[in-house]
């Protein structure tokens, strides 16, 4: 067997990093961090240090480094903030000509009786409110320009006393309080809504302004509507709740939990003097029910007083007040364990940290599952469903159709309880477009599966899921007997979470902490998602698409002056040849092959509707039942190949 290399391990940790925002940490083989990043999408980004050549400072980085560490976060500004304090706090070496370590501009509100609003680096401890950091220093500035448009604030950087007004009043873009032509109560009222503004309640603010830049539109003033646009975006940005960095004092940490079935990964961000200074993963395993799980936790992690912060934020009190007896008993603590909801001030914020704790737990619980192959489960599986061997590759189907328009078949697979996309499969159901017949597409779907697998002599799969109840089982079922094949085969409908076997109409129904159960819903799931988004990206295309482009010889030119000409294929089909040949400029011969076409591609659509209305059930003529009987005759055909 060959030995991973390091960087073996490096690029397996890259590739199998999430697709979101968050930033990264090289460390050497003593776990010194010897470079930090940030990302839009952690993959992609980890990933490009393997490809391609690179240049001697990354070479040099990779040779170096031992292991990869990563911490998600909701958006990229988030990433671009906390990237800033671990520099600041790990001083990397492959760094520091890369970073200039100043702090991200902050807005300061000023603690005057005439209080004035501007940018700087600088925290002064005078009472002062601050806002940020903001790390778009272009859509900040943008904003305060807006701010001073909105309002007539003042804008001298020394408040004095003047007998008369400077140009900004005379301008109307200052009430000029140096010349008391406004009261301090009248005047504060401005900065009150900059302050709802700031602190994230500032949609009537913005509204104020989107309606301000339509009537500038509607006034032919484009270029006031454009610098209104503008401001409007730079509100947007800055209304962006950030958790990594505050300007409360307070030390605090966040604790949350994700768990599938025994397995239970726990995320600690710690916010050390206003700054997200770390994130902790722990991983556990237990049989507790969750409202146990964080008491369970909180005692086996605070075992030192000096590292128990004053606020403990959780997402569930459930069970905590004998923690907080304990913590007071045991280390003379008054922490508060405050619960994460709408009633706590600042509830913003913390939702936001308490999102990124949780989304970390969650990255933790997956990197678990790939790396044990999620075993138990495959073995209770075996064991339920009285199967020969593990069913190590699961293949599962589902349908997706709108009305019976452009039927889907979704196949995945998973392997060794992860799944395998480069596997995945999608199917253009043929037989059932326009009728809702699930049991016939999953006939359809099964039978054109396998019948494949067999003729090129390709491996089986150990277990197949339908994900519907005991109808969809039997009728995939009835096409595997006609292949000779036994592969098992289970259902497992969405509403009780039932599992289905072929033949019998009585469900096992598995307990919700099972391992079991948690695979098979995964695999539900991702067949689910991947039929549905299949069957959306179709639809988009038809209604992107003009139907005259099916029309043999017709390209997006001709297509266009028909539809502008004659609006719609039923208007086409009752014109005479002259006029087509006119209007596309071409033989008379060629249009009334056209014409033909045209009258073709009409009649197969009436046929398509008629046939939709049958599977509705809203057939009833002679003619109807003859294309009910030939639906049901082509069925036959098909799980007979």
């Amino acid at each position: 067997m060959t030995t991973k290399t390091t960087r073996d391990l490096l690029h397996e940790t890259a590739l199998k990093a999430p697709l979101s925002s968050g930033v990264y940490l090289w460390r050497n083989p003593e776990n010194t961090v010897i470079y930090v990043g940030k990302a839009k999408n952690l993959k992609n980004r980890l990933s490009s240090y393997f490809s391609g050549r690179k240049d001697v400072k990354t070479r040099l980085l990779i040779s170096h480094a031992a292991s990869i560490e990563y911490i998600t976060t909701t958006n990229e500004y988030e990433a671009l903030l906390l990237e800033n304090n671990l520099i600041k706090k790990y001083n990397p070496r492959y760094n520091i000509n890369l970073k200039d370590g100043k702090s991200y501009p902050v807005l300061r509100i000023t603690n005057e009786d005439f209080p004035r609003i501007f940018k700087t680096r600088r925290i002064l401890q005078d009472g002062s409110k601050y806002f940020g950091p903001y790390p778009d220093v272009n859509a900040l500035d943008t904003f305060i320009e807006t701010i001073f448009k909105l309002y007539p604030v003042r804008r001298c950087r020394t408040f004095r006393k003047r007998e008369t007004p400077c140009l900004y009043y005379h301008m109307n873009q200052c009430k000029a309080p140096c010349c008391k032509k406004i009261s301090k109560q009248s005047y504060n009222e401005f900065f009150g809504e900059i302050t709802t503004l700031l602190e994230g309640k500032g949609e009537e603010t913005t509204a104020k302004l989107t309606k301000q830049m339509k009537d500038a539109a509607k006034e032919l003033n484009f270029e006031k509507a454009a610098r209104l646009r503008d401001g409007i975006k730079a509100l947007m940005v800055l209304q962006n709740q950030n958790v990594v960095e505050s300007f409360d004092s307070e030390d605090r940490d966040y604790i949350a939990y994700n768990r599938e079935g025994e397995l239970i990964s726990f995320t600690v961000l710690k916010i050390r003097q206003g700054k997200l200074i770390g994130r902790n993963n722990f991983r556990c395993t237990s049989l507790n029910e969750d409202e146990e799980l964080l008491g369970e936790f909180m005692n086996a992690y605070y075992t030192d007083s000096t590292h128990i912060p004053p606020y403990i934020y959780v997402p569930t009190q459930n069970g905590l007040e004998i923690v907080s007896k304990w913590l007071e008993e045991t280390f003379d603590s008054s922490s508060q364990i405050i619960l994460v909801d709408d009633s706590i001030p600042n509830a913003a914020r913390h939702k936001a940290a308490m999102n990124m704790a949780f989304q970390n737990a969650r990255e933790d619980i997956i990197r678990r599952l790939r790396e044990r192959g999620d075993t138990p489960a495959l073995e209770e599986l075996k064991t339920l469903l009285d199967l020969d061997n593990l069913p190590l590759r699961i293949e599962g189907f589902d349908i997706a159709h709108i009305g019976g328009k452009f039927p889907v078949a979704s196949l995945i697979s998973f392997y060794n309880g992860n799944p395998d996309k480069k596997n995945y499969r999608y199917f253009r159901l043929k037989t059932t477009d326009g009728i809702i017949d699930d049991f016939a597409s999953m006939k359809e779907a099964v039978s054109r599966r396998y019948t494949r697998l067999l003729n090129e002599q390709q491996d089986l799969p150990d277990l197949i899921l339908i994900d519907g109840g005991i109808g969809q089982v039997n009728a995939a079922e009835g096409i595997l007997q006609s292949l000779d094949l036994d592969i098992p085969i289970i259902g497992l409908a969405e509403k009780n979470e039932e599992i289905y076997l072929p033949g019998n109409s009585t469900p096992l129904i598995l307990p919700r902490r099972s391992d079991a159960l948690r695979l098979l819903q995964r695999v539900r799931d991702e067949t689910h998602r991947f039929a549905t988004s299949k069957n959306q990206k179709l639809r988009t295309k038809e209604n992107t698409q003009s139907p005259l482009l099916q029309i043999p010889n017709i390209g997006e030119k001709r297509a266009l002056l028909l539809q502008k000409e004659f609006t719609t294929l039923e208007n086409l089909c009752n014109q005479e040849e002259s006029k087509v040949a006119q209007l596309l400029h071409i033989k008379a011969d060629e249009a009334t092959d056209i014409l033909l076409n045209a009258k073709n591609l009409l009649e197969k659509q009436n046929q398509q509707k008629e046939i939709q209305k049958l599977s509705l059930g809203q057939a009833g003529t002679t003619k109807e039942k003859a294309a009910e009987s030939q639906i049901i005759s082509n069925l036959a055909d098909l799980a007979l190949e």
